[in-house]
C-alpha cells in the first residue's frame, strides 16, 4: 500500500481506509462501500483495473445489505404476485419489431430538453419508463393518452421508491400505465401503483441465480410457479432501473430499436464536483487532486458525441454493466444512444441526436 504522504486526504479518511483495510466482517455497510473502494484502489494489484475492483465490492456490499429486504419483500408480495399478471403477458404475439424508448433521469434528459421533443413529436412506438423519471415525463407531455403503450418499470427494494409514484399526474393517467414490477419491491410500492389504477406485471431480477438450487432466485422461481405455470420472466439487471429497463424493452417486449434517454451513467464536464456530490455523495476530506479520486471518479471521452463525461464509482458499474449487456443481445437488437452524450457508447451501440432518429423514423 502507499505511504500516507503519498494520498492528500484528510487523517480522518486515512483512520477510516486503514481500519477497513484491516476489516474482516464480510457485513459491511453499503455506506462503507466507497471508503473500501478507496484502500483497494492503493493496493498495487496489476491483475485487477479498477472496474474490477469497484464490480467486486460493490455486487458483496449489495448482496450484503439487501439481501434480507429482498427475502422479506418477496414473501410480503408473494400472494399478490399469484393473483396477479405475468411481465411475459406483454409479451406482443406477432414478434413485430416495434421501436422502445427508454427514458432516464440522467442529466442529458432535462439539459436537452428530450421529453418536450419527445411529447411533441409522432413517434408511434413503445415508451419504458424508469419509475425515476415517471413524473417528469408525464408532467412534460409525454403520457399514456399520447403514447399508447406505455410502461413503467421499478426493480429497487428501498421503502422510499414508492414516492416516485406519489403526483396527481400519476393519478391521472395511472388506469392507462402498465406498471412492471420486480418481486422484491417493497409492497408500498405495490400498494401504491395499484391505489393510482395501474395494471401490474411481475417479473424476477436475477441477482444470485449462479450459486444454484440454494440461491434465492431458484427458490423464489419455484414459489411462483405454485400459481404461474410458465414462471415469470427473469432479467439481469445491471444494477440499475435503466439498464433493467433496456433489457425488458427486447426480451419481454420484443422491440427495436431500444433508444436510450436520459441513461446517462456519467456527467457533464462542465458540472462541478460539488454539484455531482447530490446525486452521489462523495467522502469528506478526499482531495480532487490525488490519484484514489482521479480513479475513482475519472472524466473520460465519448468520441460519439465529442464530449467529456464525468464519471463516479456507481456509475462507472453501471455503464460497464451495460455496455457488456448490449453486444450479447440477440443480432436483431439495435441499441441507439439518443442522450447526447453520457457514457454509453461502444460495441454494438449506434450513437445519434435524438432529432436525428425522430427524422428518419418518420
Amino acid at each position: 500500500m502507499q505511504s500516507d504522504a503519498n494520498i492528500p486526504v484528510s487523517k480522518a479518511t486515512m483512520e477510516k481506509i486503514l481500519k477497513l483495510k484491516n476489516e474482516s466482517d464480510p457485513a459491511m455497510e453499503l455506506s462503507q462501500w466507497i471508503d473500501e473502494l478507496f484502500t483497494q484502489l492503493t493496493i498495487e494489484d496489476k491483475n485487477k483495473s479498477t472496474l474490477d475492483v469497484i464490480e467486486g465490492i460493490f455486487e458483496k456490499n449489495l448482496y450484503v445489505k439487501y439481501y434480507d429486504d429482498w427475502v422479506r419483500n418477496f414473501a410480503l408480495n408473494l400472494e399478490n404476485i399469484w393473483n396477479g399478471h405475468s411481465a411475459r403477458d406483454l409479451t406482443p404475439s406477432d414478434l413485430g419489431k416495434t421501436p422502445a424508448i427508454v427514458i432516464g433521469r440522467g442529466p442529458s434528459i432535462y439539459k436537452n430538453k428530450h421529453l418536450e421533443i419527445l411529447a411533441k413529436s409522432s413517434f408511434d412506438g413503445m415508451i419504458v419508463c424508469t419509475d425515476g423519471a415517471l413524473i417528469s415525463a408525464l408532467k412534460a407531455g409525454v403520457t399514456p393518452d399520447k403514447f399508447k403503450n406505455f410502461f413503467v418499470l421499478t426493480i429497487d427494494t428501498q421503502e422510499h421508491i414508492k414516492n416516485l409514484y406519489i403526483d396527481e399526474t400519476v393519478k391521472q393517467y395511472g388506469n392507462k400505465i402498465k406498471c412492471i414490477l420486480s418481486t422484491t419491491v417493497p409492497i408500498t410500492t405495490y400498494e401504491t401503483a395499484k391505489s393510482f389504477g395501474m395494471k401490474i406485471f411481475w417479473l424476477h431480477a436475477l441477482f444470485d441465480y449462479n450459486k444454484g438450487k440454494s440461491s434465492f432466485n431458484n427458490i423464489a422461481g419455484i414459489m411462483t410457479k405454485a400459481k404461474h405455470q410458465r414462471g415469470l420472466p427473469a432479467i439481469q439487471t445491471g444494477g440499475n432501473v435503466g439498464a433493467s429497463a433496456w433489457v425488458v424493452a427486447w426480451s419481454i417486449l420484443k422491440s427495436s430499436p431500444v433508444i436510450l434517454l436520459g441513461i446517462d451513467h456519467g456527467y457533464p464536464a462542465e458540472m462541478t464536483w460539488k454539484e455531482i456530490d447530490k446525486y452521489h455523495k462523495i467522502p469528506e476530506g478526499l482531495s480532487e487532486d490525488s490519484e484514489v479520486f482521479k480513479k475513482a471518479y475519472p472524466t473520460i471521452f465519448n468520441p460519439e458525441f465529442n464530449c467529456y463525461v464525468k464519471q463516479d464509482p456507481i456509475f462507472q458499474y453501471y455503464s460497464n454493466a451495460l455496455k457488456e449487456f448490449i453486444p450479447r443481445a440477440p443480432s436483431w437488437v439495435k441499441t441507439i444512444n439518443a442522450t447526447g452524450g453520457g457514457a454509453i457508447f461502444g460495441n454494438g451501440i449506434t450513437c445519434m441526436k435524438f432529432e436525428d432518429f425522430l427524422k428518419q423514423s418518420k
